[in-house]
């Protein structure tokens, strides 16, 4: 199907927008560097922040232990001082360790408790803090007690002041003394020191990453308006290239690949200003040989179209065998003189010089006047025109004498390849339209052919003879007829089954279509081989109809 004037948007293009493959080439740069950004700082965040905890969390530990180890040597010492003292002496010493080692914690808490592994001893278990106790599960003192001689550890967490929770240590030991007893040391550190440090280093590294991620987005930025503003200049240029501006050139500067882009660019709009200009010139010397070609057969085609006149006249007296020489030489003088018309009308469209003569006109009534002028035809081809105008709302303005061509053109070709079936001819309306529909029932033409069916020249199968002298050129003419309508000229068609042609005019000149009044995809099924039936009667055309084929239809083509 051929199409004229029309434009079309997808459903799905706003969604298409918002895909990133649509975004401009700057905020794809800036996004994907942003997002790359983020990625290795949150990356190198992390490890950073994981190694200087883990630091923080080894040292403090190593300290811990060493302190724990310290303070077991001074608890065994003590203890081997009060053997052979009473029970409440080793009971005010236990007390008074337990004391001293929570006073020596410095800035840091530091907890402490000494408790008896034989109930029945004379020294009764020593806290520094109640809450120690519950931390001593079942678990840890056998820890304890199946390695004496070390220090057992876990991470705990100590109660706070205001009731929350801080991370720590729990240190546990074994001390045995003989003629003292044996004891279970258990210590608490506070590592909140080391979680506000921790806390301190995250900030930094947040603060830090924030701060790298905008200089990497200003980066970015930058580079990303580097490289798209010479893109845009380029394509602001192919744009004015592309709209007929021969002229536009890329402002080039520096000698980087951009550059080189750029003056890629230069090198061809150039090439393309100076092949236009050729072709262009051309064009004007191939329209002006045809304008003049037309001009100057015409003084000797008058002249052997009078002689073919006088022939023709004088025939009944001419012998017999000259009879069939001159009825040929007056078809074929028309046909040629046909063919000079066309070439002088396609020459003015070329030219730009075709005008319209519009008047206020019943497209019903051209359609009636057009279908008269080829009755004749019809009549000696067998086929039955099936008339279907609209009857009201069918004014328009419009070039009557082009539109007048148009149809004729439609009609003769229906007539021409339906092969003596039936041709439709449908008239209708709407607000902004009016249409005309020729449907023939021949041997149609497919969609390929449909796209190429108004190029000059040419022929669906060109093997095959014209009947009516045509000379190729009566659709590009239609066409051209309706483009300077600004209406539609449109085609389609089924091999084997028809073809549809529809002409589809503004209401006045110059007015914008944006649907046609009638379907140009309908169907070719007719039952019994008859015609479709009709709303607003007929034409029917029969041989006998006909007074004279060659001189009515002559002087029809004129």
């Amino acid at each position: 199907m051929t199409v004229a004037g029309r434009g079309e948007s997808g459903p799905g293009a706003a969604l298409h927008r918002v895909l990133p493959g649509h975004w401009p080439l700057a905020l794809r740069v800036v996004v994907v560097t942003t997002l790359l950004a983020s990625l290795a700082i949150l990356t190198v965040g992390a490890y950073l922040f994981s190694v200087i905890a883990d630091g923080l969390y080894e040292q403090r530990r190593d300290r811990v232990l060493e302190e724990s180890q310290d303070i077991r040597d001074a608890l065994i010492a003590d203890l081997d001082q009060l053997s052979g003292a009473t029970g409440t002496q080793q009971q005010d010493a236990a007390t008074a360790f337990v004391q001293e080692v929570r006073g020596q914690g410095g800035g840091s808490r530091r907890e402490a408790a000494l408790v008896p592994v034989e109930t029945t001893g004379m020294v009764w278990s020593v806290y520094s803090d109640r809450s120690l106790s519950d931390m001593l599960d079942a678990e840890f003192s056998q820890a304890v007690a199946a390695d004496p001689e070390s220090l057992v550890w876990k991470s705990v967490a100590l109660p706070g002041a205001g009731g929350e929770t801080q991370p720590g240590l729990l240190v546990g030991t074994r001390v045995v003394v003989a003629g003292s007893g044996s004891y279970d040391l258990f210590l608490a550190y506070s590592m909140q020191e080391e979680q506000d440090t921790l806390a301190f280093v995250q900030r930094v590294v947040l603060g830090g990453g924030a701060v790298l991620l905008a200089l990497v987005v200003g980066i970015a930025i930058v580079v990303a308006q580097m490289v798209t503003t010479p893109l845009k200049r380029a394509a602001r240029a192919a744009e004015r290239l592309a709209a007929g501006d021969l002229t536009s050139r890329v402002e080039v500067s520096g000698a980087d690949e951009l550059a080189r882009v750029g003056e890629s660019f230069n090198d061809m709009a150039r090439s393309l200003e100076q092949k236009v200009e050729d072709l262009t010139e051309l064009s004007r010397v191939q329209q002006r040989f045809v304008a003049d070609v037309s001009h100057e057969l015409r003084t000797p085609l008058t002249t052997i179209r009078m002689a073919a006149s006088v022939l023709d006249d004088q025939r009944d007296s001419l012998p017999e065998g000259v009879h069939r020489t001159v009825e040929l030489l007056s078809a074929q003088v028309t046909r040629f003189e046909l063919l000079l018309t066309e070439l002088l009308e396609i020459s003015r469209f070329d030219a730009g010089a075709a005008v319209l003569e519009a008047n206020r006109e019943d497209l019903d009534a051209l359609v009636m006047r057009a279908v008269d002028d080829v009755r004749p035809l019809a009549a000696a081809r067998g086929c039955l025109l099936d008339v279907r105008p609209a009857g009201h709302g069918m004014h328009a303005v419009v070039d009557a004498r082009r539109v007048d061509r148009i149809l004729r053109n439609l009609l003769t070709n229906a007539i021409e390849h339906g092969a003596g079936h039936p041709v439709l001819v449908q008239t209708g309306s709407n607000d902004d339209a009016v249409a005309v529909v020729v449907q023939d029932h021949g041997r149609g033409i497919s969609p390929e052919d449909a796209r190429r069916v108004f190029d000059r020249f040419w022929r669906a199968d060109p093997s095959r003879a014209r009947t009516l002298g045509g000379t190729g050129l009566g659709l590009s003419i239609s066409v051209e007829d309706a483009h300077l309508h600004h209406g539609w000229l449109q085609a389609w068609g089924q091999v084997g089954e028809g073809a549809v042609f529809r002409l589809t005019l503004p209401r006045r000149p110059g007015g914008e279509i944006t649907r046609s009044p009638l379907r140009l995809e309908r169907s070719f099924d007719r039952v019994g081989g008859d015609p479709l039936p009709t709303v607003t009667g007929e034409i029917v055309i029969g041989p006998g109809m006909l007074p004279d084929l060659d001189e009515s239809w002559q002087e029809g083509a004129r």
